[in-house]
């Protein structure tokens, strides 16, 4: 059977789209077929799409989940790295802290810059601890003034002495001037530290818990 194409072609043109009722077979037959196949292809468009964005957030989820397991694959390889550098800190830290006496040593300590002085043939003309400390977050700091004589030379050789003390000992705000004869005069103030026992700890932290002082 022959399909007249002109005439099929003529009849959509002469076909009125506002007025369905005015429409022949055919195109009623193909607005039919259009509708049949918009509706499932609609639906599944739909339906689809739908299942394109979770695909999306899912493999969004997965790249982030990955960058998570290298992140923590990473920490776990350095693990061990890691704990020998933190005993490594914790020897380092346990030496500087056998350089601070404790409480007992202070006055021990005192007598050996006092004794590294006189050893240097300097004359103290002033040696004066601050009556009180300086409490940091786990030693005391104590300033000691200091006014010696002597050569310039002698004067080295104390600060220098005063380094090489198995305690920690600073020298801060050093002047030099001069003083009869050919002698100088230094003033300087000592920092002599010591760590804090466990009763003076534990008082700082309940200290600390409490707060400062209302007024």
């Amino acid at each position: 059977m022959a399909v007249n194409f002109n005439a099929i072609l003529e009849e959509f043109k002469r076909t009125n789209w506002k007025d369905p009722g005015t429409w022949h077979a055919f195109p009623k037959l193909v607005v039919l077929l259009a509708i049949l196949i918009a509706i499932p292809v609609g639906g599944y468009v739909a339906h689809n799409s739908s299942q394109v964005e979770d695909l999306e957030r899912l493999r969004n989820e997965e790249s982030s989940l990955k960058d998570q397991y290298l992140q923590k694959k990473k920490q776990a390889i350095n693990l061990d790295l890691h704990r020998q550098q933190l005993r490594e800190i914790d020897t380092q830290f346990g030496a500087l802290l056998r350089q601070l006496p404790n409480r007992s040593q202070m006055d021990a300590l005192l007598v050996d810059i006092n004794q590294a002085g006189l050893g240097r043939g300097l004359q103290f003309e002033l040696f004066r601890p601050a009556p009180s400390e300086i409490t940091r977050e786990f030693y005391a700091e104590r300033p000691i003034s200091v006014r010696v004589t002597g050569s310039y030379h002698d004067m080295g050789a104390f600060a220098s002495d005063v380094g090489q003390l198995p305690r920690i000992v600073t020298l801060n705000d050093v002047k030099i001037n001069t003083a009869a004869g050919s002698q100088l005069s230094m003033d300087v103030t000592a920092r002599t530290f010591r760590y804090l026992d466990d009763d003076e700890l534990a008082a700082q932290r309940k200290s600390a818990k409490k707060g400062p002082a209302k007024k």
